[in-house]
Formats: structure tokens, sequence, C-alpha cells
């Protein structure tokens, strides 16, 4: 038996952790080990800093339930969740890129007919949001499920709101020539939630804790991959300093302001509005399986 020292510790702890018959598993604990204890060595932690990290991480766990995950939120701050989105989600170019989904989509928003309004007595400026869903051959994609939710003009969802009905969201479709047209409301930069321990975390550093303005999609459709994404809104303050670094650059969109009259939709407003329009592309299945 090798009994321990500071310098040998690490070796015999792998060792011991290689009694796993689970190959996939062996193989993720080994790595957690090596890496956690090469962390533990690099910023040699006193007794109280480490009992403190327990701390953090026990609160952190009880803090999170069905309506708010505290620890998803910790994984984005720190770029994790954005990591393993994109080890995930590898697309071939001229593919719409993917983003992290959010804490705030639910599964069963209504159905809105083409051109409709998701955002009937939401606070914000009328926006339309146009385009196309087509494949990397160009074609278009006819019956494509485009899911939506964001902020309403005030920064806030739902859940936030307090409201129990559907609020700021909306399933589409695309038409036989791949088009769809939503109306919304221009959403506005927000917040992460500061009031527990990530909050109190980010209190300690100068980075920003302000997700830019966008509009959260997941298009679907037959034959094809999905995609969870987000439109972000271009000249967006917040737009290089994402507290969870889901920019794209593909994924930045002009917001063009219209002082009124007739809309994309063929609405005729007498107040200002918005235009977006953005092309999503979808790859085949077979191909993302065969690339994957």
């Amino acid at each position: 038996m090798s009994y321990v020292t500071e310098k040998n510790l690490t070796d015999v702890v792998l060792k011991r952790w290689e009694d796993i018959p689970d190959p996939r598993l062996r193989e993720i604990m080994q790595s957690l080990i090596k890496h956690l204890h090469a962390f533990v060595r690099d910023i040699e932690p006193t007794g109280e800093e480490w009992f403190k990290a327990i701390d953090f991480i026990t609160r952190t766990g009880k803090m999170s339930d069905n309506k708010r995950q505290e620890v998803i939120l910790f994984s984005d701050v720190t770029g994790v969740s954005m990591l393993v989105d994109a080890i995930n989600h590898r697309v071939p170019t001229g593919a719409t890129p993917s983003t992290v989904e959010g804490p705030f989509h639910v599964a069963d928003a209504p159905h809105i007919e083409h051109g409709g309004s998701m955002a009937v007595g939401a606070p914000g400026i009328p926006t339309f949001v146009t385009g196309t869903v087509r494949g990397l051959d160009g074609k278009p994609i006819a019956g494509a499920i485009l899911d939506l939710w964001q902020t309403d003009g005030e920064g806030l969802y739902e859940s936030q709101r307090g409201s129990e009905e559907p609020w700021m969201r909306g399933i589409y479709h695309s038409q036989a020539d791949g088009s769809y047209a939503v109306r919304t409301v221009a959403p506005i930069a927000y917040t992460i939630p500061m009031d527990g321990t990530v909050g109190a975390l980010m209190d300690k550093t100068e980075i920003s804790h302000m997700r830019p303005a966008h509009i959260h999609f997941a298009v679907s459709a037959p034959g094809h991959k999905g995609v969870v994404t987000h439109l972000f809104r271009k000249g967006d303050q917040y737009i290089e300093t994402d507290v969870v670094y889901g920019v794209k650059e593909p994924l930045i969109v002009e917001f063009t302001k219209k002082s009124g009259g007739k809309t994309p939709t063929g609405e005729v407003l007498n107040e200002p509005f918005y235009e977006v329009h953005y092309d999503f592309v979808l790859q085949k299945e077979a191909a993302a399986k065969a690339a994957a």
C-alpha cells in the first residue's frame, strides 16, 4: 500500500478511482480528480477558505428549485454553459449558431398565427421580426416551428412579473415559402438575479452583470437539426460584455427604427416601431449525425 504524502496524494487517489466498471464514468472521475487537485495545488487554499467554498456550494444548491436555478446561473457566469453548448452544437459554416437556452423557456407556449402578436398588452416599442427558415442548400423549409420567448419592454419575463398566464412568448410556423412573421415589442437589457450567492460573488468583481437585449428562438423542422439561439440587438451597450458569454457575431441584428407607417405585416401604425430581419439556416439531420 502507498501511504500518502503531499507529493503522491493525487496519484494515490487516481489509482483508487480507477476501480469503476463504467468506462465513461471512470474517464470523467479521473479527469475531475486530476483537475480539482491541480486547482487546489495551484491556489493552496487555507482551511477557512476551503470551508467558505463548501458553504458557497451548499447555499447555491439550496437556492435552486423548479423556479430558480442558482447552480445553472453559476455555470452561466463562469462560461461553462456556453462551452458545453458549443461543444454539443458544432455547425457547418452558414448554419445558424446556437447559444444557451436560459432558464425562462416553457414547453406550452401559445400557438400564434403568422404575423400575430405575442406581446398583447405588454409595455415596449412595437417590433416586427421577419425572415425565412431554409436549409443549407438554400431551399425554404415550410412548416418549421419557431418557439420564441423574451423580456418585455421593461426587461421582465412572466415569472418575474408573477404572471400565471403566458407572457412574451409564442409558437409560430414558417409558411410554404419558408417565411415567418412575428409581432412583439423590443426587448431591453436586463440584469441577472443579484440577490443570491452568484450575485454576491459578482459584487466582489467589476464584471458586468447585465445581459444585452435579445429574443430567444428555438427553431426546428422535420428532417433537420433544430437550433436554440438568440437574436441580439446591434449597438446594445452590453453586447461585448454579456455576463453569460452568449453573444456570437452572426446573431447580432439591426433593429431598424421607423417613425410610423406600414409595417412588414401590412398594419399601419401611427407610432414608432422597429423592423428586424433574420434568416434561420438549418442543417439536415443526417448530415448533423454524420458530422458528430
